[in-house]
């Protein structure tokens, strides 16, 4: 799934002034919400045992959220073109840590 954060995104003044980046939480959303485009459900509560950001997101570039597995368990990445911007793992809240 792409997505772009528009550079009038209400988190973008305070996120930095003068140099905005897209904010981790912002960018996680969109995991979420490429989740729920392939499942066709509303994940619920979760866990993100693994979250790690390599590089940043800025406003008005175009990202795109791999996913693989299914449920109860995904892991992610999220690129701009080829370079690896985040990489996790999201799991619902209702199943045991391995």
């Amino acid at each position: 799934m792409q997505f772009v954060i528009a550079s009038d995104h209400p988190c973008l003044p305070g996120h930095f002034p003068g140099h905005p980046l897209v904010p981790g939480v912002v960018v996680l959303e969109q995991v979420l919400r490429a989740v729920e485009a392939e499942t066709g459900i509303a994940v619920g509560a979760l866990r993100l045992p693994q979250v790690k950001f390599m590089a940043p997101l800025l406003p008005e570039q175009t990202a795109r959220v791999e996913l693989d597995g299914q449920a109860p368990r995904w892991k992610f990445r999220v690129l701009r073109g080829e370079e690896l911007l985040v990489r996790g793992e999201l799991v619902q809240q209702d199943t045991p840590p391995p």
